[in-house]
């Protein structure tokens, strides 16, 4: 429980002393884009790793040279735990926006600072809203901005993987930018699978080889979703041996 309300004054902390914090970030952005966009970036980096050192987790972390630095890229994980977002955020190299739920619109704070790190949210009960955010995203990767989605549509708590969203992968097809298959293996036994208790636990992450769509057969494009998913189940089948 230490951990939890450790991890939860940081958390809180952090949006409250922040409220200044977007305030001069918003200033610097009228001089200077960039400028505001990594400063923002490394702030919530650093809040992340540090909650992810509260959390006592040991993270290995497998295939990070598949990661490119100089391009955007479509990263498309697993989803089992609420620190899924916190840990693979801290190591992307660059500018990137994940797709979260339209419900995060609700908490104040919280919402700025995801929209000032280019997040997308996804309303998956209204389908005109839906193509939007995809727009969106293709326009964001098209300006150097990686995304970050989680195809299943939700946290999953079971050990296979739901069928991914084929819809998620028409900004790497319309952009043909690389996908960056994420596995991340045993985050439930963070905080998930014991509620309202944070464990200290191992967790791998893999970053998988690149997947280009313009290299791929005519079969694999067509499915692009289930190809991506099976890349990923792969990786999560073999780390299960590493826990």
């Amino acid at each position: 429980m230490i951990r939890l309300i450790l991890v939860a004054i940081v958390l809180f902390g952090f949006l409250i002393l922040g409220i200044p914090v977007l305030l001069i970030e918003w200033i610097i952005g009228k001089f200077s884009r960039q400028a505001k966009d990594y400063s923002s970036l490394r702030l919530v980096q650093g809040a992340f790793k540090l909650i992810m050192f509260m959390t006592g987790v040991k993270l290995t972390v497998i295939g990070e040279e598949h990661v490119p630095k100089d391009r955007a890229v479509l990263y498309v994980g697993n989803h089992r735990s609420y620190f899924d977002v916190v840990m693979t955020y801290t190591r992307c190299p660059r500018l990137t926006g994940y797709v979260a739920k339209v419900e995060m619109l609700r908490y104040p704070l919280l919402r700025d600072w995801m929209k000032n790190l280019y997040c997308l949210f996804l309303d998956r009960e209204d389908i005109k809203a839906g193509l939007k955010t995809i727009l969106k995203g293709i326009e964001y990767i098209k300006n150097g901005i990686s995304i970050c989605i989680f195809p299943e549509g939700t946290r999953n708590h079971h050990d296979e993987l739901l069928p991914f969203k084929e819809g998620s992968m028409k900004m790497a097809e319309k952009t043909g930018c690389p996908i960056i298959p994420m596995a991340i293996t045993n985050s439930a036994e963070i905080f998930e699978n014991h509620i309202p208790f944070i464990h200290r636990c191992h967790v791998i992450l893999e970053y998988g080889e690149p997947i280009l769509v313009s290299e791929l057969s005519r079969e694999e494009k067509k499915f692009l979703g289930a190809y991506t998913q099976q890349k990923i189940q792969e990786m999560l089948d073999k780390n299960k041996a590493l826990l």
